[in-house]
Parts: structure tokens; sequence; C-alpha cells
């Protein structure tokens, strides 16, 4: 059967619309699923700044949960698609990502997937034990301060950067230093390892040969310089009275290494009976340095070393009025009467221990 040729002109302009109603349709389909798909990765969808810590035990659904909890996305939807496109649910990195309102979902995506955390600034200043400084560390990394504590056990490692057990707290050298939060605790301490070698410049180690003592010591003295006055413009001049009676071969009696040997801070007045303890710390029994630091002691402490007072002072007591300054003598009979004088005005406010 033959079609008309009027019949055949009426049928393929009706076929001709259909076609071109399905690829207009087709066509706004894919222009809103484009659309659509657009907003899913150009669109803004973090809502607050955030500080996100992912470890390495998190999965993409741990993550994502944490992010729905804490009500940080506009669009679970497209976090989803745009981190199933970028795989990032199969490359999930640890770290301390810093996310900022107004972010969209592909520069969401990106920072997580690629690794891009924030480095940390961790700070720890004014510490005496390494229980403290491992406490105020771990605040900032992920590892713990178990694992920080561990560090001073680790006799090898100590041995081969040239520390004693005793000595190993002065390679901590207070300070702020910038780190990822994912460093672990052997991370930590190969970067205060490369610190301390940083910090021991050859200016300075210049100046502790010229005292005849080694970094560590210049340390474990500025611990001892440190913990006995408050005041940082006196620090040069309580380093010179310790150079000066080391130089003289006499006993330091530091009080604060007696308190160090007892393990208590909090005494006001240091007795005869803390004076006998048996401690390699006790200074008013051994000669010359203890073994170790009693304090991490700050940079300014050591510079106060190296840069001592030159003066004849070998003795020092707490001034009377409580200022935190001190009186400084030349003479036992100088410093017994500064002595005195100091105790009359603990016992004037009944401090007698």
């Amino acid at each position: 059967m033959s079609i008309e040729p009027k019949s055949r002109a009426m049928t393929f302009p009706r076929i001709g619309k259909f076609i071109i109603l399905f690829f207009a349709a087709a066509f706004i389909l894919v222009g809103v699923r484009g659309y659509q798909l657009y907003q899913f990765i150009f669109q803004e969808n973090v809502r607050s700044d955030y500080v996100m810590l992912i470890s390495v035990e998190d999965t993409y659904d741990t993550v994502k949960d944490r992010l729905l909890k804490d009500e940080i996305l506009f669009s679970e939807k497209a976090f989803k698609w745009v981190a199933k496109k970028k795989k990032y649910n199969k490359n999930v990195k640890p770290g301390r990502y810093k996310l900022k309102r107004g972010m969209t979902t592909n520069e969401l995506v990106n920072m997580l997937r690629s690794g891009a955390q924030k480095p940390v600034d961790i700070t720890f200043n004014n510490v005496r034990f390494k229980e403290d400084m491992a406490g105020k560390v771990s605040k900032y990394i992920q590892a713990d301060s178990l694992s920080i504590l561990a560090l001073f056990s680790d006799e090898k490692q100590i041995k081969e950067w040239g520390f004693t057990t005793e000595t190993f707290r002065t390679m901590f050298i207070p300070n702020t230093y910038e780190m990822y939060w994912t460093i672990s605790a052997k991370e930590f301490a190969k970067r205060m390892h490369d610190e301390y070698q940083n910090f021991w410049n050859a200016e300075r180690k210049i100046k502790a040969e010229a005292l005849n003592i080694s970094p560590a010591e210049v340390s474990i003295v500025a611990s001892i310089v440190q913990s006995e006055t408050i005041k940082k413009d006196e620090l040069p001049r309580v380093a010179g009275l310790y150079i000066n009676r080391l130089k003289r071969g006499i006993l330091l009696q530091a009080d604060p290494t007696v308190k160090y040997a007892v393990g208590d801070f909090s005494i006001k007045r240091v007795l005869n009976k803390h004076l006998e303890i048996e401690s390699p710390y006790n200074t008013y029994k051994y000669v010359g340095l203890p073994p170790g630091p009693i304090c991490f002691p700050s940079i300014q402490s050591i510079d106060a070393v190296l840069n001592y007072e030159s003066h004849k002072f070998l003795y020092m007591c707490a001034k009377e009025d409580f200022s935190g300054y001190h009186n400084f003598a030349k003479t036992l009979r100088q410093h017994n009467r500064n002595a005195n004088i100091y105790r009359k005005a603990l016992d004037d406010r009944k401090i007698y221990k």
C-alpha cells in the first residue's frame, strides 16, 4: 500500500513535532539535572566555621555522621554525591581540618580528600615535670600523654641523641611550635631534637664552653635559676651567683632543688628536716649540679645563664617585702643578717612551713 503525497505530508510533520518535543523535554531535564549537579558541587554547603579532627580510625561514615550531628552541612545529599564522585569515601585522610563558613561542597571534599590539614601551634611553658609537659602537648596533637611520656623511657633513643634519662628533659625547650595534629609522639620527639640542635648554635655553644659546662648542664643551671626567681630582670644576677659557686666548687645550696627532692613545691619555708633528705638533687648535700633539670627552663632562663651578670655575690635570700625580689650578699655574715630579717617577716605572717 502506498501513501498518497497529501497523506505523507501530514504524517511526517506530526512525527517531527514529537521528535522536537522529545528533545526539548530531554534538554530541559538535562538542564535541570545539570543545574542540580552544579549546585551540588559549587553551592555553599558549610554553615559555620568548624574544626574537624579525623583520626586514623575514622571512616567516611564517621566523618559524614559527625558533620551531620554538628549541623555543619546545608545539604547531606550534595556532600554524599560529590564525595562519591571524587572517591573521598575510599580515601579518608586523618588530620585537623579548618572548615570555613561558606565553603562549597567541592572545596570541602577537595580539602578532606587531599589531606590539606591546618597546622596547630603547640605551646608548653612553665612546666616542671615530664607529666606536665606530656599533658600540655597532648592537648594539641593526636598523640596521647602516655605515648609522649613513653619517650622518656626509650633509653636507646635517648642515648643516641647524646642524653641521659636525667638530662633528656633539657632537649624539650619551651616555646611555641607549629606542627600537624597527626604528628606521633616519636615524630614530636624528633622535631624537638631538631629544634634543640637549631637552638644550640655556634654562639651559644661557645658561651657554654667558656663556662666549662655542656649545653645540658647550662639548662640544669637555668632550671635552678628559673625556680629561684619570678622576676625576669633578676635572672642574670641569680645566674651569676650560681656560676660563682660552681667555679669555686662550693655547695649550690639551692632551695628549689631541695623542694624538688622532697617533691613538694608548695613549701614556703625550707626546714632542717628538708635539708637532710637523701637525694642527688639535694644541693645542700652534694657539690656541683644535680643530675638533671628541676623544670623545663625557658629560653630566657637559658640565655640568662649564658649571659650571666658578672659579680661577687655568693648568697641570696628573698626580700622581706615579699616582692619576689632577693637580697644578695657577698659574705656569709651579710647573708645571715638578710636571712634573719626574712625569717622574722615569715614569723610575722605566721608562715611556718
